[in-house]
Order: structure tokens, then C-alpha cells, then sequence
């Protein structure tokens, strides 16, 4: 056996090949949020989460409402805004309970 030679594929040389990825860089097919968007979605989970509990909070933030006219957490992530108004929804809602 030559040392300087390769060995051979037993496969054969037309075997199929997998194709090489780059397994540490990701692709992403949606567009990513925004920083401001991020600190949102993250102030409004922790007051949820506060407020509410897990369950209640998880429920609230998934679910639509209807007096926000959507989902709270898509509104909150959307504006400052939005934001506000979750904030004030979810504190009546613990007033409430």
C-alpha cells in the first residue's frame, strides 16, 4: 500500500455525494426584529409573566383581544405604542383579579 495515494471509495467514484454545509451560520427565511422591537417583546413578556403568572400570561400575550383589536404581543412588538396600551390591558387585568 502506497502511502503517497489516497484510498479508494469503496462506494465507487459515481456514488452521490452529500452536499457540504456550513453548519454554523444560518439562514433565516423571516426578517429578524428589530432592537427596539426585541427590548418590546421582552419588557412586555417579563410584566406579563408578572402580572399574570405563566398560564395567565402565555393565554393573554397568544391569544386575540378584542378590545386591543389583535394579538397583544404582535401589538406591543409592533409600537410604542401598542406597547402602552398591553401594558394597560394587562394591568387592569391583574386590578381584576
Amino acid at each position: 500500500m502506497d502511502l503517497d495515494t489516497p484510498p479508494k471509495d469503496p462506494a465507487g467514484e459515481d456514488a452521490a455525494k452529500p452536499l457540504r454545509t456550513n453548519g454554523f451560520r444560518r439562514k433565516f427565511a423571516e426578517a429578524r426584529l428589530s432592537p427596539e422591537s426585541v427590548e418590546r417583546q421582552g419588557r412586555v413578556a417579563r410584566i406579563a409573566f408578572e402580572a399574570l403568572g405563566r398560564d395567565g400570561a402565555t393565554a393573554f400575550l397568544n391569544g386575540h383581544d378584542d378590545a386591543l383589536g389583535g394579538r397583544p404581543l404582535d401589538l406591543a412588538i409592533a409600537s410604542a405604542e401598542g406597547l402602552v396600551a398591553v401594558e394597560q390591558a394587562i394591568a387592569a387585568r391583574r386590578r381584576a383579579q
